[in-house]
């Protein structure tokens, strides 16, 4: 699988229409999962047109472990307060989902006005999410992907576009 820079550029584009449609009032929070995120993050908001806040998440489900624990503990909570807002959680890709489901339990105690998800890739593999990511940038196949923040032992987040290792 290749997704060039110009089809992600377009879809970001897109898919920041499609938010901004959807949210036409109230505070907008846009909740980046670092590391994989930032690049999408940073392409997605210039392409919001609407008034919003941007902050960042670091989550560990591994410990010192090289398994998931499946106990998803915040390393770096958002300073902004999620009380009232619109929550929209933009993670690099939905594998198993396990991580992003947790995540969304630990943000929905603070009260947000509401969550939603977007996801620069989906695999639809998911068998954890309540309910799946509203916007998706594209459709994975089940591959180990790189590109566009998306790493390999950190290596290749810096490509422009999305390639599978394989």
């Amino acid at each position: 699988m290749a997704i060039s820079e110009e089809e992600i550029q377009e879809r970001v584009r897109e898919l920041g229409q499609a938010i901004t449609d959807s949210y036409p009032d109230g505070e907008l929070l846009v909740l980046g999962l670092l590391k994989g995120s930032f690049i999408f993050v940073s392409d997605l908001v210039r392409s919001v047109m609407r008034p919003l806040q941007v902050d960042f998440l670091v989550v560990s489900s591994y410990g010192s472990d090289v398994v998931s624990s499946g106990l998803v503990r915040l390393v770096y909570d958002p300073e902004t307060t999620l009380e009232g807002k619109h929550i929209l959680l933009v993670e690099d890709i939905v594998d198993s989902g396990r991580t992003l489901s947790r995540v969304i339990d630990v943000l929905q105690e603070r009260q947000p006005k509401s969550i939603e998800v977007c996801a620069l890739l989906d695999k639809h593999v998911s068998t954890f999410l309540p309910h799946p990511p509203k916007f998706v940038g594209f459709n994975a196949p089940n591959e180990f992907l790189v590109g566009y923040g998306l790493d390999h032992a950190e290596n290749f987040r810096h490509l422009p576009y999305v390639a599978s290792l394989q």
